[in-house]
């Protein structure tokens, strides 16, 4: 049997750096940031320790643009490399020295860990400098390595005053947009502004305030001065602990990080170090029409460095809709889906902020169940998203979840059954729960239902009927929702009884075939005996079909057809004592009317339909 070791070819490297190490170029500033935030914090653990004799000063990281010469460069004042370093840790791909640093001091907080990070430079440059000194051997010379995208490099001893080091990027023409300010101030706000170690961007003008006492000329110019350009804050938010903060705190952090979002309803701060590291803010967003439109809020970073707005796998997916910062070193900066996917922190993450959300939600109905009742618009589209997608939550969202009638009265869900059982169970020992998408809509119909002693939900938001179908699907629930327009009145909550109608048999044939004459071909005509006070002909959308046409809907399967019924009271007398007495054209002018009242009372008739209709009422009064 016979050995070997497999040989990789390194002028083929440079190739697959290009164009696979990273999906996006403009990952290279994160990358090339990230090392020089790494240098300074080794600097500053090694000076903690005692093992840098000298103050080590000013630890700003500078990004300079030379637009003209097109070139980028990267300057830190951190550990800086001797030239042994340089060879050992610039010339062999994938050699990390953070995480060497890391096994050496294993409580520090480097980001680092794979070391392919510095060759992201080769996205974007043609050619890379690196100009550095160690911390080591203040007072000698620095080195000079340079790489023009091949594997040949060259390193020379060059006269350097600093410690620490410059990366130089000879940036390519097919990159040209990040010596662009703009662009280039883009990537540092994306990726840099809660760096730990202050990063400095040029200089910016700051207007100097009049002392007190000073009367200064209304025609005399502001006093300025230039100052550094610092873009990041080195301490942010969810760093600190909340006994620091204050609720005016969290507000400023959002409008921060969201500034044309109205206010949050709240917020939880996540703060937890065993059996992983998490911190981090996530605020209750109001939500407004579309769920779309409050998605990717959320940004993930690792050690305060960005990583992504995209946690489908670290957040659960009905959590997605909150805004705000999580923040895990227990998540690498690079990795794919399926890592996350199956990574045991990620798991554990994802159920810890399952539990803080639960907890915190059910703490803040306890504490001011009023407060929680106004929020409820769009606290519930949240509390309907988790009970529908995650059973643990489900069952602590028992204790928080309010549905709201038309009168504007909030119950637990169970406390409204007991409400409603008395008048509102079914022949099949089922509790009904009749609800509005409409309140104006449907006023007339939800009038008739108090007054038949009916009590009816408003349920109109865009979860309602996923959340609606899910309480029936559990058998214990003992509900059922049916819509105020789903059928007749009496027939909302099915019963045993039976009325007879004052119709025989042949009247109400043909009765059914005058309205079956001017209907719509989408509605389907049944004569049903009602209560004389009931309305002549009413418009209904039987249950079951309806949800099958907005779920279809919803999963963009194309546009049904509307389908209703068209109700007839043969008991009312305009139906059994005027219609059936009729001449055949005035049954037929009888009928239209009614069905176009009908329609009219279910907002379905409109335009020119509806103009017709009110002047030729208009004109026959």
């Amino acid at each position: 049997m016979q050995k070997g070791t497999i040989s990789v070819q390194t002028e083929n490297i440079f190739p697959i750096i290009k164009k696979f190490l990273y999906s996006d170029h403009e990952i290279f500033l994160r990358e090339l940031v990230s090392n020089a935030v790494d240098a300074t914090t080794k600097l500053r653990i090694l000076a903690e320790r005692g093992e840098v004799k000298n103050e080590i000063g000013d630890t700003t990281i500078e990004i300079i643009r030379e637009a003209d010469a097109k070139r980028i460069i990267i300057r830190d004042r951190g550990i800086g490399m001797t030239e042994e370093e340089v060879l050992k840790y610039l010339n062999q791909i994938a050699f990390s020295s953070a995480a060497e640093f890391l096994d050496k001091y294993k409580d520090s907080a480097i980001i680092g860990h794979f070391g392919l990070g510095f060759y992201s430079a080769f996205m974007v440059a043609d050619k890379v400098e690196v100009v550095t000194k160690s911390w080591k051997e203040e007072g000698t010379q620095g080195v000079r390595w340079t790489c023009e995208g091949n594997p040949e490099f060259s390193i020379e001893t060059v006269d350097k005053a600093e410690r620490g080091t410059d990366i130089i990027l000879y940036v390519n023409e097919e990159n040209a947009d990040f010596l662009s300010n703009n662009r280039l101030q883009e990537l540092l706000d994306k990726y840099c502004r809660f760096l730990p170690i202050p990063i400095q961007y040029g200089m910016k003008t700051e207007y100097l305030d009049v002392e007190d006492g000073e009367e200064g000329d209304e025609n005399k110019e502001p006093q300025t001065m230039e100052v550094p350009n610092i873009i990041n804050d080195t301490r942010p938010l969810w760093k600190k602990q909340p006994s620091e903060l204050k609720e005016a705190d969290y507000k400023a952090f959002y409008r921060e990080l969201y500034p044309m979002a109205p206010e949050p309803m709240f917020w939880i701060h996540l703060n937890i170090d065993y059996p992983f590291n998490l911190t981090g803010v996530l605020y209750f967003p109001k939500i407004g029409a579309t769920l779309e439109a409050t998605r990717n809020k959320i940004h993930l970073y690792s050690n305060q460095v960005y990583v992504t707005d995209d946690v489908r796998d670290i957040v659960p997916e009905w959590l997605l809709l909150l805004h705000g910062i999580i923040d895990s070193p227990d998540i690498p900066l690079n990795v794919s889906r399926s890592y996350l996917q199956s990574d045991t922190n990620v798991k554990k993450i994802s159920e810890y902020i399952t539990r803080k959300v639960g907890d915190k939600l059910n703490e803040l109905f306890k504490e001011d169940r009023p407060a929680f009742e106004q929020k409820w618009r769009d606290l519930g589209v949240f509390i309907k998203y988790g009970v529908i997608s995650d059973k643990k939550f489900d069952e602590k969202a028992a204790n928080f979840t309010l549905v709201e009638n038309t009168k504007g009265e909030f119950y637990l869900l169970n406390d409204y059954k007991e409400h409603i059982k008395a008048n509102q169970t079914d022949k099949h020992n089922k509790t009904v729960c009749i609800y509005t998408n409409d309140p104006e809509g449907h006023d007339a119909l939800i009038k008739a239902a108090y007054n038949r002693g009916y009590d009816v939900l408003r349920l109109d938001t865009v979860l309602d009927n996923h959340w609606m179908q899910h309480i029936e699907y559990k058998a214990e629930s003992g509900i059922v929702f049916v819509r105020i327009d789903s059928d007749t009145l009496d027939k909302l909550v099915q019963k045993d009884e039976k009325r007879e109608s004052v119709l025989s048999e042949a009247e109400t044939e043909t009765v059914k075939k005058v309205f079956e004459g001017i209907s719509s071909k989408d509605g389907r005509v049944e004569c049903s005996a009602l209560a004389p006070d009931d309305q002549p002909v009413v418009i209904v959308r039987p249950e079951f079909m309806r949800r099958m046409k907005e779920m279809q809907s919803l999963q963009g399967m194309g546009d049904f057809p509307d389908m209703y019924n068209v109700v007839v009271n043969t008991n009312h007398p305009l139906i059994a004592q005027k219609l059936v007495t009729e001449p055949e054209a005035d049954q037929k002018i009888l009928a239209q009317y009614l069905y176009d009242l009908a329609l009219l009372q279910q907002g379905m008739l409109r335009g020119e339909a509806l103009t017709y209709f009110v002047n030729k009422t208009l004109s026959t009064l």
